[in-house]
């Protein structure tokens, strides 16, 4: 069987380009009980890039998710249900395999759909999929639980031990900005504790989801261990399965509006949940810092995928006698980023997830302006003279000169954009680095030994970088505090939330 018959589509690189790899938009279907199925709606997924009709995409209905539902819970019930932990984990590890066969394709699938750079996909993406299933494969099959001998009452012991069982069928619903590797990121441990799950992608990154498809029917996954359903969030598949009385758990990824949203459904029948949410992450560059690693780390952490990373940093604060150097030099970097076709490995500019989006980021640039910014490079739209003047473009962009009470310091914008504005001492850069309703990831930059260990202590984020950004041991707790999440994900963390523990008390005497 041929690839593009597996599922109708064919992951020919033109996608790349923003036009379709066939005479008319290919159809991407739900993959429920082992097989892809198309329904009586469909929409359409636009390229970020040109604006043209990639595919259409089956929407699904109330009735596919519950069989969709049905599928997992009657896998749960089969073979997989009772499956080994060795054994689970040698099925991820063919999962993985086949992710790197089906390399080529997936990053076309992840260019199409997201506009992100080549090198991007190839480098970052598709390998920290693979990546995933054998970490998780690893984790789940060499985690002990607790074992204690108790001494009894009456003079004797008792053996207390526990026991991993899986959760359940387990909603997952991934944003739009890493598809993959978000997605893999919690397929991956949910499976290795033995649960089915039931995927959402975004309406906006169908294809490597319908991808991943493929690749656990081909990898032998049991029929019903992974189920996709496409749609969209209220009225559609993303409110049915969260509201679905057969789901045991839910994992979210995404902007903090719609965790709560979610967390509402989840309550009325008191679901676990695990959210990653928004950021409006600040970095902080002392005096002592090397700048050359400061500047560089600092353009990587703003701009990279467009600034479409909750991980971003959007506000930077530097230390009064390295500010207008540092400033200086950031602005020059940002206007340097090279614009290209997805498919050239020296492009470094992405465009936005859709034209909605880009409005929503256009919206926030002329707050700033309104607010008193001075916007030091970028704030508009970039011209090409060709058919990426139809995507969804817009310039990196570096402002200074707003208080922190402004709301373009307070609000997550999620796009290729930072603010600048200096401190004096320590204990003014955590204040203003905590001065937010968000903590999830914080990047500091000093030679300073002992500071670096303080800002651990001192910042209020699930995530404190120092002298790096995006750097991530995947056995490492992941999450965050206050409305940037509620959970942690990452090694024995990701394998408490996907299972239950069971404590089973011997009476020895």
């Amino acid at each position: 069987m041929s690839r593009a018959a597996e599922t109708g589509v064919d992951w020919h690189p033109e996608l790349m380009t923003g036009r379709p790899a066939c005479d008319g938009p290919q159809l991407l279907r739900n993959f429920v009980g082992g097989e892809f199925i198309a329904g009586p709606r469909s929409f359409a997924k636009v390229s970020p890039v040109t604006g043209a009709t990639l595919f259409e995409v089956t929407e699904a209905g109330e009735s596919t998710v519950d069989a969709a539902v049905a599928a997992a819970r009657a896998a749960l019930r089969g073979p997989w249900g009772r499956m080994h932990e060795r054994d689970r984990a040698a099925v991820l590890r063919r999962v993985a395999d086949e992710l790197e066969r089906r390399f080529a394709d997936l990053v076309v699938a992840e260019v199409a759909d997201t506009g992100k750079p080549i090198s991007q996909a190839r480098t970052l993406d598709v390998p920290r999929g693979a990546a995933n299933f054998r970490a998780f494969a690893e984790i789940a099959a060499s985690m002990p639980t607790e074992s204690f001998t108790t001494a009894t009452a009456g003079g004797g012991r008792a053996l207390n031990y526990a026991l991993r069982k899986p959760v359940g069928v387990v909603a997952v619903i991934v944003p739009w900005n890493l598809p993959l590797l978000l997605l893999t990121w919690k397929v991956a441990p949910a499976l290795a504790c033995g649960n089915a799950v039931v995927v959402k992608p975004s309406e906006e990154t169908p294809s490597s989801a319908t991808l991943l498809a493929e690749v656990m029917a081909a990898a032998g996954v049991p029929e019903g261990v992974f189920n996709l359903v496409h749609g969209f969030g209220p009225d559609s598949a993303g409110e049915i399965l969260t509201r679905h009385p057969g789901v045991d758990a839910i994992t979210f990824t995404g902007e903090s509006a719609t965790g709560t949203a979610i967390m509402r459904a989840a309550a009325d029948g008191v679901k676990a949940v695990s959210f990653e949410l928004g950021g409006k992450n600040a970095g902080l560059v002392f005096a002592d810092a090397d700048l050359d690693a400061a500047v560089t780390g600092s353009v990587r952490s703003s701009f990279t995928n467009g600034g479409q990373v909750c991980l971003c940093t959007e506000r930077i604060y530097v230390q009064q006698p390295v500010f207008a150097e540092f400033t200086e030099r950031l602005a020059a970097r940002a206007a340097e980023l090279a614009y290209g076709w997805p498919a050239d490995e020296a492009t470094m500019n992405m465009p936005l997830i859709s034209a909605a989006h880009r409005a929503k980021v256009l919206g926030h640039y002329d707050l700033a302006r309104a607010e008193g910014a001075t916007v030091l490079t970028g704030g508009g739209v970039p011209s090409f003279g060709d058919a990426r003047d139809g995507g969804a473009y817009v310039q990196p962009t570096v402002l200074t000169g707003l208080a922190t009470t402004a709301r373009t310091n307070r609000e997550e914008i999620f796009g290729p954009v930072c603010h600048v504005a200096p401190f004096d001492d320590e204990d003014e850069a955590y204040a203003l680095a905590n001065e937010s309703e968000y903590g999830l990831a914080a990047t500091v930059w000093t030679r300073d030994v002992g500071r670096a260990h303080r800002a651990g202590l001192r910042l209020d984020t699930g995530i404190v970088w120092v002298n790096t950004w995006f750097l991530r041991d995947l056995r490492t707790p992941f999450g965050g505090m206050k409305t940037s999440g509620i959970g942690r994900e990452g090694g024995r963390h990701s394998l408490d939330f996907y299972s239950e523990l069971t404590n089973v008390c011997l009476e020895l005497s």
